[in-house]
C-alpha cells in the first residue's frame, strides 16, 4: 500500500513538471510572438501597462482626497486601474487562445488550460511589476504613501487573477463555438469597469445601491485590495469565503467548458 502511494505521488510529480515545463514554453513563445526582439522587444511586457496606468493615474491626479489621509487619488487609480487591467486583458484575450495557438495541441502534451494559464501567468507577472514600480515611483515623489497591509494587497491581487482566469476558460470556450461572443466580451469588460469598485469604495455609494454592487464579486475584491492598500481603509463590505466560493465555481465551470470543447476541436 506504501509502495503504490508513493508511486502515484511520484507520477504527480512528474506530470507536474511537464505541465510546468509546457507553461513556461508557452509564456515564453507568447512573449516572442507578441513583442519581438524590435524596438524595445520585451520591455513592453513592463511599459505598456505603465503608460496605461500612468496616463489613467494623471487624469485623476487632481481629484478630492477621500476619506483619510493616506487615501490620495494618485495611488488609489494607480492600484484600481491595474487590479482592473488583469481582469480586462486576461478575459480579452481569452476569446482568441484557441483559435491563435490551435496548431500546438498537435503536441499532446499541450492543452487549452496550458495556453490560458501561460496568457494569465504573462499577464499577471508584467501588471504586477508596473504596479510595484508605479506605487514605488509615487512614495518616492510624495504622491502616495507605503502599503497598509502588502499581503492583503497581494491576496486581493491574487484572488483577481484567479477570478479572471476561472471566467476566462467559458469565455475561451464559448468563443470557439460562436464568433459572436468576441464581440460581446470587449464591451462587457469596459462596461464592468464603472461598476467594479475601480475608482470608488463601496463606502462612498448610497443605498440601496451599495447593497446591489456588494454581491458584485468584482467589487468584494477592489475593497479587499484598497483595505490592503491604506491604512484609512476598513471596508466591512468583502467576504473572502464568498469570493472563494465565486472562483471556485467559475473555475469547475471552465474545466467543464473546456472538456467539451476539446472534443469539438478538429486539427488538420
Amino acid at each position: 500500500m506504501i509502495a503504490r502511494s508513493a508511486s502515484g505521488i511520484a507520477r504527480y510529480l512528474d506530470g507536474f513538471d511537464v505541465q510546468r515545463s509546457v507553461v513556461g514554453a508557452l509564456i515564453m513563445r507568447e512573449l516572442h510572438t507578441r513583442y519581438g526582439r524590435e524596438n524595445i522587444g520585451y520591455a513592453w511586457l513592463i511599459v505598456e501597462p505603465m503608460l496605461l496606468a500612468t496616463s489613467v493615474a494623471a487624469l485623476h491626479g487632481n481629484a478630492r482626497a477621500h476619506g483619510g489621509e493616506d487615501l490620495l487619488p494618485i495611488p488609489f487609480a494607480l492600484g484600481g486601474y491595474c487590479m482592473f487591467m488583469v481582469f480586462r486583458t486576461v478575459i480579452g484575450r481569452a476569446e482568441s487562445t484557441l483559435e491563435a495557438n490551435k496548431p500546438l495541441l498537435f503536441h499532446r502534451m499541450v492543452t487549452i488550460f496550458d495556453m490560458l494559464v501561460a496568457r494569465t501567468l504573462l499577464e499577471a507577472a508584467s501588471t504586477l511589476l508596473a504596479l510595484v514600480l508605479l506605487l514605488g515611483l509615487s512614495w518616492v515623489l510624495g504622491y502616495g504613501g507605503a502599503p497598509a497591509s502588502p499581503l492583503l494587497m497581494l491576496a486581493g491581487f491574487s484572488y483577481m487573477v484567479w477570478f479572471s482566469f476561472a471566467l476566462s476558460m467559458p469565455v475561451c470556450a464559448a468563443s470557439y463555438f460562436s464568433k459572436a461572443v468576441g464581440k460581446f466580451v470587449h464591451p462587457l469588460t469596459y462596461i464592468a469597469m464603472p461598476i467594479s469598485g475601480t475608482f470608488f469604495l463601496l463606502a462612498w455609494i448610497p443605498e440601496p445601491y451599495r447593497g446591489l454592487l456588494y454581491w458584485f464579486p468584482l467589487n468584494q475584491i477592489f475593497e479587499m485590495f484598497h483595505t490592503g492598500q491604506f491604512t484609512s481603509v476598513r471596508s466591512p463590505y468583502f467576504d473572502v469565503m464568498y469570493i472563494t466560493f465565486w472562483c471556485l465555481g467559475l473555475t469547475f465551470l471552465g474545466l467543464v467548458s473546456l472538456r467539451i470543447v476539446r472534443k469539438h476541436v478538429h486539427l488538420s
